[in-house]
């Protein structure tokens, strides 16, 4: 889905910063109790929603692991609601090892069988195998790019338009990153499945224009060093 999540959180590099540098910084950011703050509408009144859109969505990420997770999740959300993967997501972390590339590459028909047999997350057989066959694509770019930050901010869209109210599901930019990763053999990574990774990571900035996200978002975009 098209996701939201801003944070000016003051004193992190966010080039370099860990997944719980940030995640930690953007908790003390705002308190999520705060109903009255002019959020993107997709939120609703949900808890799960709100405190993702405030703490996360669109926050830029430069992490191999974190970038990692976010594709991840999104292909497991294909076909389903997104409030579905965040509800399960500490279930998702713990079951793939943090979404740790190197650890998920060496998954073999064990962990299959443990991943199939885990109630606790989404048990698709399908995605499953694919999130397993991804980490190993994933570490091939980065024997090739040094990073997959590197390789994955490459695709950032630099003509971004938007008006008021306007949450397009693909891009360009999103179709041009789901044909090239299909290519070095990732699956589940079509062009909506990544125009909502680049959301999620702040390759762009969707958060409505009255949300109070959009401008902070937008000063995170500015002070973040892409890979």
């Amino acid at each position: 889905m098209a996701q939201t999540a801003p944070y000016f959180l003051m004193g992190i590099d966010y080039a370099i910063a860990s997944k719980s540098e940030v995640y930690f910084a953007m908790a003390d950011s705002l308190d999520p109790d705060k109903k009255d703050i002019p959020r993107c509408a997709w939120t609703g009144m949900d808890k799960f929603y709100m405190d993702y859109h405030d703490t996360e969505w669109g926050v830029p990420l430069a992490d191999d692991d974190g970038l990692f997770e976010r594709i991840s999740l999104e292909g497991f959300q294909s076909g389903l609601s997104w409030i579905t993967v965040l509800r399960k997501r500490n279930n998702f972390r713990e079951a793939f090892a943090d979404f740790d590339v190197e650890k998920v590459a060496s998954f073999g028909d064990k962990d299959l069988k443990r991943l199939m047999n885990d109630e606790g997350i989404i048990r698709h057989k399908g995605k499953i195998i694919a999130t397993i066959n991804n980490a190993r694509r994933a570490l091939e770019i980065i024997d090739e790019k040094a990073s997959l930050a590197e390789y994955l901010w490459a695709w950032e869209p630099t003509d971004q338009t938007k008006e008021r109210g306007d949450t397009p599901t693909f891009s360009r930019s999103s179709e041009a990153l789901s044909k090239d990763l299909k290519s070095r053999g990732w699956s589940w990574v079509g062009p909506t499945t990544m125009y909502s990774f680049m959301q999620a990571v702040g390759m762009v900035n969707d958060h409505s224009n009255n949300c109070f996200a959009w401008k902070r978002i937008e000063d995170l975009r500015g002070k973040f060093i892409r890979p």
